[in-house]
């Protein structure tokens, strides 16, 4: 079977339609850089009134899926408070000042889970939230990872776990893993690992 052609890492803003079926009538800033948080006023399609809040752009994010040397899937159980729950998860965070999407998806690899990978492949990115939030997250594979020492900051609370690709794969598709980040970073590799005869 061919590799799926690799993604553009980049994923480009949507330009404001020429045509805007809602009208904003005024715009409230509720929070400061760098989480900025608007209230519009705007006027619907229907021509009714509503107040409107949502994050205009946000923090980006990579998430990461590391595969082994031996072709096995690194994931991991983290302490979720919102849920108080452990929950299934791809190695994951937030990008830091002054990095580009390549070395926060290495940081967190390196920090999360004590992984160093010989190849990366960007998958495409994605909204995860549209109707609240500009954010995007930036999903990757990470191929050849070899594990040490994890590094994870002060208050996370981080197991790791290496699965076969089966397991893992079976585990997306019975609806065990419930971060939706997650999931769509597990289901953008599937093509590729299959690709790789890995899955």
């Amino acid at each position: 079977m061919p590799e799926p052609s690799p993604q553009r890492i980049h994923l480009s803003q949507l330009a404001p339609d020429e045509q805007q079926p809602w009208q904003t009538l005024s715009s409230q800033q509720l929070s400061p850089p760098p989480h900025v948080l608007l209230r519009d006023t705007v006027r619907t399609h229907h021509g009714r009134q509503l107040a409107y809040t949502y994050r205009p752009r946000g923090p980006r994010a990579v998430f990461v899926l590391p595969i082994t040397l031996a072709g096995e899937a690194v994931l991991i159980r983290q302490y979720r408070y919102p849920l108080r729950a452990w929950v299934w998860e791809v190695v994951a965070g937030g990008m830091e000042s002054g990095e580009d999407l390549l070395g926060s998806a290495a940081r967190e690899l390196r920090e999360e889970v004590g992984g160093a990978a010989a190849q990366w492949l960007a998958l495409p990115a994605f909204y995860p939230q549209p109707s609240v939030s500009g954010v995007a997250f930036y999903p990757f594979m990470a191929l050849g990872v070899t594990l040490g020492a994890a590094q994870p900051e002060a208050d996370e609370l981080i197991e790791r776990h290496v699965l076969p690709l089966a397991e893992t794969y079976r585990m997306l598709d019975a609806g065990e893993i419930l971060a939706g980040p997650s999931a769509l970073t597990l289901y953008q590799a599937r093509a590729h690992l299959q690709a790789r005869s890995l899955l």
